[in-house]
């Protein structure tokens, strides 16, 4: 194998800008060995996506080096329409090779499963457009193993998506997802700005994370504008993003006790969810953080007496929170079912590169806050919540600890915002440069990769959102479960099916 040397790399902090001509060119050879031995060198992938050049393709890494704070980006071009596949050798990375297939025809030799990942794309000369769902789905063969098909179209007011089981009576042996069924072509749009309609298709990346999306997209444009956000536009944005995480936390707590029958808590949260999202419409308006985040800070300013009142109900709030979350942990017909259900192992997390609340409650110590903060965050410190056991129960009781420390946080920085202005004015992006933004949506590490031409526009624009890593996650959390535990499971990671298929 080639040796790496630190040329091999350009290494950058979260939520900074680089010229593009930094980042290394190098052979195939030396890219696939540095993504291969990533996870060995405490590495992780955060992003891996294709660029046009000329006739060829180039494709660009990001990975996270989480001990040190810092982003490292690479690159490589591909000749003809194969290349290796580094999936056999790094798992985490299957997902971005189906996707490079898809969207630029080219072929990772060796790959053990290239389905798509969205879409077939239609053949030359097809008018019909992309067919979704469309897809050679595994099969496990057998006399008494039957195959069980759920969606897409589902009960309620859940988004479409596609799942196939292989079962042996009421035993999973194998469950494949199949998505795309949302995708809009969102990351094309973006490659026509920045102009005003950007913000706006950001903050629909995933409707339910508005702030985790927007924040990302705004540290992007600051970085390539190479503009200093003012300190109180930077705590509004991390209040905004706390409050985000409340509320989807406590509605998911109350799912997770609907979905095994405790009404108690069912009940309580789906009131308290409210109650978090009547408290982002406070700051902008809007209980989803709509307009809250713009380029150069916020749109909205908090006044003391507002900020004081924030606090009262949220401490109100939080205390029938916690009381509610009492009666799940209190309740052993809840714990028996939350706890060795859709168990995910902290090895098998490692490999499949899960992050946010499905990696931690894996065991994973995943959280951009603490290992790539940026805006607020390096003043404000979140500690981490990790449990090990990787089942239902860790990701309830991850959920609840990032309640608590979500809480802590605003009832300590609503009192102290700095002074000063929310927002600054940002000038002209700077042209050929590349920037990368973390944050750390309620669901994990959302990851925003911007190039400009030299005129300053995105040539590139790529959006990871902590969906498109964890997936995969649930698909193992089903094997070896009953197929009746499957709503549990898959309420346990709540994952979004528009920001992965964008």
């Amino acid at each position: 194998m080639p040796s790496l040397r630190p040329a091999s790399v350009l290494a950058m902090p979260n939520a900074s800008a680089r010229p593009l001509a930094a980042v290394p060119r190098l052979s195939f050879a030396t890219f696939h060995h540095l993504i291969a031995d990533a996870p060995a060198r405490g590495r992780r992938v955060s992003a891996l996506f294709g660029l046009p050049a000329g006739n060829d393709l180039e494709l660009v890494v990001v990975l996270a080096a989480d001990d040190d704070g810092v982003l490292e980006l690479a690159r490589t071009e591909v000749v003809g329409d194969t290349f290796a596949s580094i999936t056999p050798a790094c798992p985490e990375v299957h997902l971005f090779e189906r996707e490079i297939a898809e969207q630029w025809r080219v072929v990772p030799v060796g790959h053990p499963w290239l389905n798509p990942v969205r879409f077939q794309p239609p053949r030359r000369g097809d008018a019909a457009g992309p067919a979704i769902g469309v897809a050679d789905f595994y099969r496990i063969e057998g006399g008494e193993v039957h195959e069980v098909a759920v969606g897409p179209v589902h009960a309620g007011v859940i988004e479409p998506g596609h799942f196939r089981f292989q079962c042996y009576g009421e035993n999973v042996l194998h469950l494949e997802i199949s998505l795309g069924y949302q995708h809009r072509g969102v990351e094309r749009r973006l490659c026509e700005g920045p102009n005003p309609r950007c913000v706006h298709y950001v903050e629909t990346l995933a409707g339910d994370t508005t702030i985790g999306h927007a924040t990302a997209y705004c540290q992007l444009l600051e970085a390539l504008a190479g503009a200093h956000v003012p300190a109180r536009g930077l705590a509004l944005r991390a209040i905004a993003l706390e409050l985000e995480r409340l509320a989807n936390h406590v509605g998911d707590l109350g799912a997770l006790a609907g979905d095994v029958g405790f009404l108690p808590t069912a009940a309580f949260c789906g009131r308290l969810r409210g109650d978090y999202l009547n408290l982002s419409a406070e700051l902008c308006g809007s209980r989803f953080g709509r307009g809250m985040v713009r380029p150069g800070g916020t749109r909205f300013d908090v006044t003391p007496q507002l900020a004081d009142e924030m606090r009262a109900r949220l401490e109100r709030a939080f205390r029938d929170t916690d009381e509610a979350a009492q009666l799940l942990w209190d309740t052993a017909s809840v714990q028996s079912r939350f706890e060795e259900t859709g168990r995910v192992a902290t090895d098998v997390a490692k490999r499949l590169g899960l992050v946010g609340v499905a990696g931690r409650a894996s065991g994973l110590k995943r959280d951009v806050r603490t290992t790539h903060p940026a805006g607020y965050y390096r003043f404000a410190h979140v500690p981490m919540s990790v449990v090990s056991s990787g089942d239902v129960f860790a990701r309830a009781f991850v959920r609840f600890q990032e309640v608590r420390r979500s809480v802590e946080l605003l009832l300590r920085e609503l009192p102290i915002l700095p002074e000063g202005s929310p927002r600054c004015q940002l000038a002209a992006l700077r042209p050929e440069h590349v920037s990368v933004s973390l944050v750390e949506g309620w669901r994990g590490e959302i990851c925003h990769v911007a190039i400009t031409d030299e005129a300053g526009r995105f040539t590139a624009y790529k959006v990871v959102d902590p969906s498109f890593h964890n997936w995969s996650g649930l698909a193992m959390a089903l094997r070896g479960q009953q197929i009746s535990d499957f709503p549990l499971c898959n309420k346990s990671f709540n994952l979004s099916y528009c920001g992965h298929d964008l």
